[in-house]
């Protein structure tokens, strides 16, 4: 049993405890090229935040670290079969109720450990700071954490090289032979501005790539994704230990 893992904790080790951090996973069920698993946001999400968990509680970080939700927005893949949608209204009135939770019960800071691009947090947060004055909300993205290029070949950010590395380091009985694997083009936008990435616009899955990956698979290796996963999780874990420790009534220089 780890004590840091709400799922695995229980009512004798928690009714005295204090925390000083809670972190709320957050993933997604959706298809990742032909080769790796629907709930390849969700085990990138467990495993990066019950590591990174376990260096920042070893080193004193009082933190508690809740279930992963398993379904993000994926608005703009609803013709692609079975992957699963929430709104970002219905990702509100969730956090909104975890936030109430953790109020009442005395614990002031949430971390969202985000596991999935749709997923787009800061609107939300600024919301709920407003009905929780006294409590410090924030949010990241665990893959941009990491210059990619030190680590993979290919560029991408779904179903690409450094999401199978991963896999195939945490559950390679879940990743296809890579020769199976689609290409993962991406059809770029025709708007100048979206292609520099100052401008957006949703994109439309099942028009951008054929085989639902952004990203070249084919170099991927469990080596590649075992020294990834290690730098990662360290990282997620000094970010684990800095917001612990956070005064949330001050936190300027």
């Amino acid at each position: 049993m780890k004590p840091y893992m709400l799922a695995e904790a229980n009512w004798k080790d928690l009714k005295d405890t204090v925390i000083d951090l809670a972190i709320l996973p957050w993933g997604a069920t959706e298809a990742h090229n032909y080769h790796l698993p629907y709930g390849t946001d969700i085990y990138e999400a467990d495993a990066i935040a019950k590591e990174a968990g376990r260096i920042a509680y070893e080193k004193g970080a009082k933190i508690m670290i809740l279930p992963t939700i398993p379904y993000g927005v994926n608005t703009g893949q609803t013709d692609i079969f079975l992957d699963m949608n929430l709104n970002p209204s219905t990702q509100l009135a969730i956090i909104n109720d975890l936030a109430e939770v953790l109020h009442r019960q005395k614990v002031r800071k949430l971390l969202i450990l985000n596991s999935h691009g749709g997923n787009d947090f800061k609107t939300i947060l600024r919301e709920l700071g407003l009905k929780y004055p006294d409590m410090f909300f924030s949010s990241c993205n665990w893959f941009k954490a990491l210059d990619k290029s030190k680590y993979f070949d290919h560029e991408g950010d779904h179903a690409d090289e450094m999401e199978t590395s991963l896999i195939m380091h945490l559950h390679p009985n879940l990743v296809r032979p890579l020769d199976e694997a689609g290409l993962g083009e991406e059809r770029k936008s025709l708007v100048k501005g979206i292609r520099e990435g100052w401008a957006w616009s949703e994109r439309k899955w099942s028009r951008v790539t054929k085989d639902t990956g952004i990203g070249n698979p084919k170099l991927s290796s469990k080596e590649k994704g075992e020294k990834y996963f290690k730098d990662v999780t360290q990282k997620v874990a000094n970010l684990f230990i800095e917001l612990a420790e956070l005064n949330q009534y001050d936190p300027y220089e």
